[in-house]
């Protein structure tokens, strides 16, 4: 049978094959502690209960048809004034575009700013950048980044690569590394798209680029979320957002998020979600325009959801330092947003008591699930190579319990390879 050359070539999700491999132990009667999924377990992390009894009571009130193409008018001037008071955004509500979740607001970028050929810059690892790439297209250009630098990519790394590019994706808190652009190496970073932009003649097409902030009010301690028009205003005219309720109201299945930017771009945007049918569903929609309007709920909820996700992460990470401290080839990088923690483990080359070797990170993970019960996602399914040795932990699926039984398992397999 023949299908497209895009449906040829459009590799797979390596979480996905994980995931069936853990399903399939679990089948067994294997207890496996899942750290893969970006997602929350809505028994550990339920969504707001005013969230909740909105959406149910849009529902009950037949708030069942179609909503406005760019989403429901009271819910973008809700996101106007989240983003207004929150991180001192102004963006009105025609700047503004809701989809169902944040997936269709990354994909209609890539669709309204890059043509087939253009290039693409994004560091790895990175989230899914080059899955739209291929769906749209585009040339990928993957800038390698540095543990050193907590995987965020730096103006250095990206300079040789932005000449004649059309869009540079880039992603804070990062998804996979819960890492942060610190205020100076993302003012550098601006200061580069604007120096392209001002060398490019009038009738060539900008350097555009697209922020992904979807986990910037998940952040810890005295880390803090900084944007790029806060700091560079002149890039407003080039810049696209992502972001919405998804991770910070642990809602990943209520499926409301919010772009912003120009309002050209945003238009054109909205007449592709709209042939894609991506809306966000309307009750919920009418629900989150509620939720974000009372300030102290929402303050009081993300309270609780960092101080509980911040437990989490820091009990893996201090566990993982004292593993290292025994002498055990694994580190950590301290987390400062998202619900994700960078842990390396370094056993590649090793050997299993069967005599099997651990060719490359997919080997190390799979030994983890078996005889650990736990399960990581290699920074191969991020863009790098299998040959490193880091990997994403995920926490919203688990509990704090299961963080702190885990790390003796891990020690024990560990301890065994040769």
């Amino acid at each position: 049978m023949k299908v497209s050359v895009l449906a040829q070539n459009l590799s797979g999700s390596e979480i996905i094959k994980i995931a069936g491999e853990i399903n399939e132990l679990k089948k067994q009667g294997q207890n496996i502690a899942n750290l893969t999924i970006g997602d929350f377990d809505a028994d550990i992390y339920p969504i707001p209960t005013e969230l909740k009894d909105g959406i149910i009571d849009a529902y009950n009130h037949n708030q069942t048809n179609y909503p406005p193409a760019d989403g429901m008018l009271s819910l973008r001037e809700s996101v106007s004034g989240f983003l207004k008071s929150r991180m001192g955004l102004e963006y009105g509500a025609n700047e503004i575009l809701i989809s169902g979740g944040s997936r269709p607001l990354i994909y209609s970028t890539y669709l309204a700013l890059v043509d087939p050929g253009d290039w693409v810059v994004f560091p790895a690892p990175s989230w899914n950048n080059n899955h739209y790439c291929d769906l749209t297209g585009a040339e990928k250009l993957i800038v390698p980044t540095r543990a050193e630098n907590n995987f965020m990519p730096t103006a250095d790394e990206l300079r040789p690569h932005l000449k004649g590019a059309t869009l540079l994706a880039l992603c804070s808190p990062l998804n996979p590394t819960g890492t942060m652009f610190s205020k100076k190496d993302l003012e550098e970073i601006c200061d580069l798209v604007i120096a392209e932009n001002k060398s490019r003649p009038a009738d060539q097409k900008p350097l555009y680029l697209l922020y992904d902030q979807i986990y910037s009010q998940l952040t810890f301690g005295e880390h803090k979320h900084y944007d790029p028009i806060t700091l560079r205003p002149e890039l407003r005219d080039y810049t696209v957002f992502v972001d919405g309720g998804s991770k910070c109201f642990a809602a990943t299945g209520v499926r409301v998020g919010w772009g912003f930017g120009p309002a050209e771009i945003i238009n054109n945007m909205k007449a592709i979600v709209g042939h894609m049918g991506a809306w966000s569903p309307k009750a919920e929609q009418v629900a989150m325009a509620e939720y974000l309007k009372n300030e102290p709920v929402v303050d009081t909820f993300l309270d609780k959801l960092k101080a509980d996700i911040q437990a989490s992460l820091n009990t893996l990470h201090e566990g993982f330092q004292a593993l290292k401290g025994e002498g055990f080839s694994i580190d950590s990088i301290e987390p400062m947003g998202a619900i994700y923690l960078t842990v390396k483990v370094d056993y590649i080359g090793k050997t299993t008591a069967d005599g099997k070797i651990l060719a490359n990170s997919a080997d190390v993970n799979f030994y983890l699930i078996k005889e650990a019960g736990v399960a990581l996602v290699p920074f191969s399914a991020f863009g790098t190579g299998d040959d490193s040795a880091w990997f994403r932990v995920s926490v919203g699926a688990s509990t704090l319990q299961e963080m702190k039984d885990l790390l003796p398992r891990v020690k024990a397999a560990l301890a065994k390879l040769k």
